[in-house]
């Protein structure tokens, strides 16, 4: 048996094979250039490696409707759009708010691009640190009268997410209706005998992409990154706080856990409801089910804090909430304030950013000190020092760790949510975001930053300058690899 020519042609077929998905990246699929480039690079330099890492990480999602909506459905949302865009345009009733016509072409790009509809009767409380967080929904759980639908990202099997999974088995038991929703990967630690006795006593519980194999899961690059509960139909939360014992603070890694979360009331939550349905129904064995009649109740709130809810994901060719702050920066006339975890944009955001600066706009990025993902550190540390030399002020947070996804604009609107600053959050995962046209919360988030500056470090053009040779050739590799990371 001539062993060299088995091997000669195993590698051939092994080139071959790496050659056809190359192809299928560059040909078959519509993808942004810089991912495009990144994964040939895996794919040729890691022949064999590289052809597994794409069939976990690479592969697309089929894209026509797919939350599987009736032509009924679909059109019922267009005509709601366009009564809202015709209500603009005449400045009719509620919709004729002073913040509305400075930001109409934001508003209206929402609507038309997300389906994103306005709310304007909401009240909104700010929540930036675990225990608050979390002591307010468990004791808006308590409180559920008639049902609950909760959405995480991560769910732990730890102290945090037993005493959530506690109390709603107490509320099922009360007659509650309780859905409980989660991601495969993000809480993988999750086991079915977990929810045994939520089930036995009517809750329910469903997974997002869990594996199609085994634990083999082929959608693994794409994850359902949102984090959202609607309780009653009244009371919604939506930001960055996953369930676990390092958001209270209580994990050594992290050290203190600084994130920013929204409860909200009003005409908001039936946005939020809204997504969660969606998100429901395609985790289950029927994409409509009747029987899962959820509560839409009415409130009484009066105050005018204006919201759009705003949603994104590998379903749709367009990349909403990267549009969405890249629209925010660009109408920005005095300062952008920026929160987050990740800063790792692509060449439209970049470009954005640095119009603003040389427009003038005064622009203070926040990242974590201490990061969770060292290539991530490298990667957002060589796009903010090229934002340096543009003028960006730039801040590395030392407390903890910060975790927040925070953009205001001018101290009148901001936006709060799950999205990072990254080709992850922009193209490959489900994500959510309330933006506000609200002077109150806009100052309020602003006043946050404002003390998250005292217990962070100002990070310099001089420090990016000295950094040494070994540093620059991580954060090279880092940036080359940042549209896959």
């Amino acid at each position: 048996m001539d062993w060299s020519m088995i091997f000669s042609w195993g590698l051939y077929i092994v080139l071959g094979l790496n050659m056809l998905f190359a192809l299928a990246v560059i040909f078959a699929e519509r993808r942004d250039v810089g991912a495009t480039w990144a994964w040939l690079l895996v794919l040729f330099f890691l022949p064999v490696l590289g052809f597994i890492v794409y069939l976990f990480l690479g592969r697309q999602l089929k894209k026509d409707n797919f939350y599987n909506l009736s032509v009924e459905e679909r059109s019922f949302h267009s005509l709601q759009v366009e009564a809202q865009l015709e209500q603009i345009h005449t400045r009719q009733t509620q919709l004729a708010q002073p913040l509305f016509e400075k930001y109409d072409q934001l508003l209206q790009m929402n609507l038309r691009s997300s389906k994103s509809l306005i709310s304007v009767h909401n009240r909104s409380l700010i929540l930036h640190d675990g225990e608050q967080k979390f002591k307010a929904l468990m004791d808006d759980i308590r409180s559920a009268e008639t049902e609950i639908n909760i959405q995480y990202y991560i769910i732990q099997r730890d102290a945090l997410g037993q005493a959530l999974l506690k109390e709603l088995i107490e509320r099922a038991k009360a007659g509650v209706k309780v859905r409980l929703l989660y991601d495969a990967v993000g809480s993988r630690s999750l086991r079915n005998s977990d929810f045994k006795e939520l089930i036995a006593n009517d809750g329910e519980v469903r997974v997002f992409f869990p594996p199609t194999l085994g634990i083999i899961n082929f959608k693994l690059n794409n994850r359902n990154h949102r984090k959202v509960v609607i309780i009653d139909g009244k009371i919604g939360y939506v930001g960055g706080f996953n369930v676990g014992t390092e958001y209270l603070g209580l994990v050594e890694k992290f050290g203190y856990w600084r994130d920013t979360h929204l409860r909200v009331e009003g005409d908001v939550v039936y946005n939020l409801q809204h997504r969660f349905i969606l998100d429901w129904n395609y985790s289950g064995h029927r994409k409509h089910d009747p029987e899962n009649a959820f509560c839409f109740a009415r409130h009484d709130i009066k105050e005018n804090s204006p919201m759009q809810i705003v949603t994104s994901g590998p379903n749709s060719d367009t990349e909403h909430l990267k549009n969405m702050m890249i629209k925010m920066i660009m109408s920005a006339k005095r300062r952008v304030v920026i929160q987050t975890p990740y800063f790792i944009p692509d060449t439209s955001f970049m470009d954005a950013c640095k119009m603003a600066l040389y427009s003038g706009v005064q622009m203070d990025i926040m990242i974590p000190g201490k990061p969770d993902h060292p290539f991530v550190m490298w990667a957002s540390l060589s796009f903010l020092g090229e934002l340096l030399d543009y003028g960006a002020n730039v801040y590395l947070y030392d407390e903890g760790f910060l975790h927040a996804k925070t953009l205001i604009v001018d101290d009148e609107i901001a936006t709060v949510g799950t999205t990072n600053l990254d080709a992850r959050s922009f193209r490959l995962n489900f994500e959510v975001n309330a933006l506000i046209y609200d002077e109150r919360v806009a100052l309020e988030l602003v006043s946050l930053f404002e003390t998250d500056t005292a217990v962070s470090r100002t990070y310099t053009m001089e420090d990016y300058e000295k950094r040494k040779w070994t540093v620059r050739a991580r954060e090279g590799v880092s940036r080359l690899l940042s549209p896959i990371l």
